[in-house]
């Protein structure tokens, strides 16, 4: 049975629970490349799939600031998992923003029932990933899908897929098919070095037909310039936050409970090598700030909305924020292992997974094109490009 929950509290304590339930199969999910069926049927069952349904259609409503908590804590346990639901509740928020509303009303129900989004957005063999030879055509009363996605997190084992593609326009629709819809094919040929259990591999759609009541049209025509981006950002940047404390805890742990002290150290056990202890406070001011930086520009996105999208500053904020954060995944994910000494390079102990995850997630979208937007203003005061979702 799917929990409903009743506030922002409740969605940090479903997280909370959910992590500690994560955590102990996440080396071995990681070093096996299985499916995470058991923990994406926890998630559903969790209520946090509904998390953002606002309170007029039964759900909790919950900011922004929580949302990027919420997936902060689940980041920390396993971000491989936890970026399953980033689209979810991206493309959620989507529907939220620009559904009309009987397709809020009835996709409101699904996700409170547990049903799960997964993604068909990016395309290979185009200028850039986000170039779209998918074409997504009227016919009748409905809609027919062509195209071939990669990078389609959760779509294997999601019950719709939110792809991307070109209307009669030429402008970007997006329709919500149903996993199960004939002539959908999801293929398990993810083999990134990282995140390996999102199995973002290829979904391949043809003539699939979508009921007009499940096809956004052009909403991003209409979103330009709010944070749409912005909040499908700061739970990326959530993620690789929870990356970096959680490598900095396993790191911890493991200087506790099995490194040894360097030849010469002067020191019968690793933890009384005050050089080490001292990188340690280090990494950790680090962490902390990660975490300072990510509430706030989350607090900044929730803050837009209540002043009616006043919506640059907010922008600029979540792309510092997101930059910073891949920034100390991959710094803590490396240094830890100054820690202890050859040791923490055996596979077994699954210290590595905390780069290779911080590595493969760091890649969604450059930080140096959210420096670049935040130089750009600071020096000229010209706003980031208000179609762009990546700031």
């Amino acid at each position: 049975m799917t929990r409903i929950l009743t506030d922002d509290a409740d969605a940090v304590s479903a997280a909370t629970e959910l992590a500690a339930a994560w955590r102990p199969g996440a080396v071995e999910r990681d070093a096996t490349g299985a499916l995470p069926y058991r923990e994406l049927e926890a998630l559903a069952a969790s209520g946090l799939l509904g998390m953002r349904i606002p309170r007029a259609h039964g759900g909790p409503g919950v900011s922004a600031a929580t949302v990027a908590e919420v997936f902060r804590i689940l980041a920390t346990a396993d971000p491989a998992v936890a970026q399953i639901p980033q689209n979810h509740i991206a493309f959620a928020d989507l529907l939220l923003r620009a559904g009309s509303p009987s397709q809020v009303a009835f996709f409101a129900a699904e996700f409170l029932g547990g049903a799960r989004l997964g993604n068909a957005l990016s395309e290979r063999g185009t200028k850039t990933a986000r170039d779209f030879a998918t074409r997504i055509l009227p016919s009748g009363d409905d809609y027919v899908v062509d195209g071939r996605k990669y990078y389609s997190t959760g779509a294997l084992t999601a019950q719709w897929i939110p792809v991307f593609g070109k209307d009669e326009s030429d402008e970007v629709s997006v329709a919500y098919v149903r996993r199960d819809a004939p002539g959908v094919v999801v293929e398990q040929d993810w083999n990134a070095f990282g995140q390996r259990s999102t199995f973002s591999g290829t979904t391949i759609l043809t003539d699939v037909v979508v009921p007009g009541d499940h096809v956004l049209r052009q909403p991003f025509v209409r979103l330009a310039g709010t944070t749409f981006g912005a909040f499908g950002q700061i739970i990326h940047a959530a993620i690789e936050v929870g990356i970096a404390r959680g490598a900095l805890t396993d790191g911890v742990a493991f200087l506790r409970e099995r490194a040894r002290p360097a030849p010469g150290s002067g020191v019968t056990r690793a933890i009384d090598d005050q050089q080490i202890v001292r990188l340690v406070g280090e990494l950790e001011v680090d962490v902390r700030a990660a975490e300072a930086f990510l509430r706030s520009a989350a607090r900044a996105l929730d803050a837009s909305e209540d002043a009616g999208y006043n919506a640059t500053e907010a922008r600029l904020e979540v792309a510092a924020a997101k930059a910073f954060a891949g920034r100390v995944a991959l710094d803590v994910s490396t240094r830890i292992f100054d820690f202890a000494g050859s040791s923490a390079a055996d596979r077994g102990q699954g210290l590595d997974r905390h780069w290779r995850n911080a590595r493969t997630h760091t890649l969604h979208d450059p930080a140096r094109l959210k420096e670049l937007a935040l130089g750009t203003w600071l020096v000229t005061g010209v706003p980031p490009d208000p179609a762009s979702t990546l700031i």
